[in-house]
């Protein structure tokens, strides 16, 4: 005897067939979400028992650790918001006629674009994500994300706060952090390869939701995605800030060479948003000026929340490539930079 559809015998995986599975991914909490449920683990515990927390190391880690996160995480919602709004509202057709048709000459355009966007790297990862899924060149998307949080207007104004008797920082820091934008949208534009670089897949249909409705799933979608892969770079910038002495910086400084490496590791390390990086930069006033500007020139367009924001929306394979060949070339044109004007 054949059984209906709605038999429950047919319709339920445990009963009619075994568990796809996909029917597994779906019963269990994806890794973000686990993610996301330690940091609001974290903020609870440390409000509600803060002896806990009485530990120096520990303090020190949770403060790092909430510090990254809660800085980066209004960042992230504006780029969240702003990626959203690109794919519901703004056609396809728009990226066509603003930027030119040849990569070559949309990564220069792309990389001064990103002066008008006023948030930091978190912020632009979900941007780019959204510009290459609505048909810009990677290229040149990839050459905003990394102009976008260097360049703005907000980022400017601070670090000529910062650096008061030196007027010049703010002048270096614009021109070497587009430097290395445009070199390496350039460089992808020779040799990467489609392969490399994965955007996680996003339905096109929301029904009769409306544009509307189109950007409330997007949104959320990446909100999600992307603010778990931002606790774990919160995770590794509060473990290697606690892990590495401070001591060894202060000895390391007296040395151009390896000033200028040090600084370059250690913004990759403490992950600060591009806003507030350039008070640190000026509070490190034992180091050279030309290597704080390599500090000011590598945080924004590497560091380790952005390499895990990268892993999580273009693919580890990508991430894996992007990020040390982006070091390299935001190391180098500071210093060219620097050779120029100091």
């Amino acid at each position: 005897m054949s059984r209906s559809p709605a038999d429950p015998a047919t319709s339920s995986p445990a009963r009619g067939r075994a568990a796809s599975p996909a029917d597994r991914t779906r019963s269990l909490p994806s890794s973000r979400d686990f993610l996301l449920g330690l940091l609001v683990q974290v903020l609870v515990i440390r409000w509600l028992w803060p002896d806990l927390f009485a530990i120096p190391a520990l303090q020190a880690w949770a403060t790092v650790f909430v510090a990254v996160c809660l800085q980066a995480l209004p960042f992230l919602v504006i780029g969240v918001l702003l990626s959203a709004a690109i794919s519901a509202f703004v056609p396809p057709s728009f990226f066509q006629r603003a930027l030119p048709r040849r990569p070559a000459l949309a990564v220069p355009v792309a990389s001064l674009s990103g002066a008008v966007l006023p948030g930091c790297e978190c912020a632009s990862v979900p941007v780019a994500g959204s510009l290459v899924r609505r048909g810009v060149a990677p290229a040149a998307a990839l050459a905003f994300l990394l102009s976008a949080p260097a360049i703005n207007p907000v980022v400017l104004v601070a670090t000529a706060v910062a650096f008061p008797d030196e007027p010049l920082m703010a002048v270096a820091r614009f021109a070497a952090s587009l430097v290395a934008a445009v070199v390496m949208g350039w460089l992808w534009t020779a040799y990467g390869r489609g392969e490399w670089l994965r955007l996680p897949s996003r339905s096109a249909d929301h029904g009769d939701a409306g544009r509307l409705g189109t950007f409330r799933a997007a949104a959320q979608h990446d909100l999600l995605h992307a603010g778990g892969f931002l606790v774990v770079g919160g995770i590794t910038a509060a473990t290697l800030n606690v892990v590495v002495p401070r001591a060894w910086l202060e000895q390391l400084a007296d040395s151009p060479l390896l000033s200028v490496l040090v600084l370059a590791v250690l913004a990759v390390v403490l992950a600060i948003c591009s806003e507030a990086d350039a008070f640190v930069a000026a509070s490190l006033t034992s180091f050279s000026l030309t290597s704080r500007l390599v500090f000011l020139v590598v945080g924004p367009v590497v560091d380790v929340k952005l390499i895990a924001l990268q892993s999580g929306t273009f693919g580890r394979r990508f991430a894996l490539r992007f990020a040390p060949v982006t070091f390299t070339v935001a190391v180098l044109s500071a210093l060219g930079v620097a050779w120029v004007v100091w």
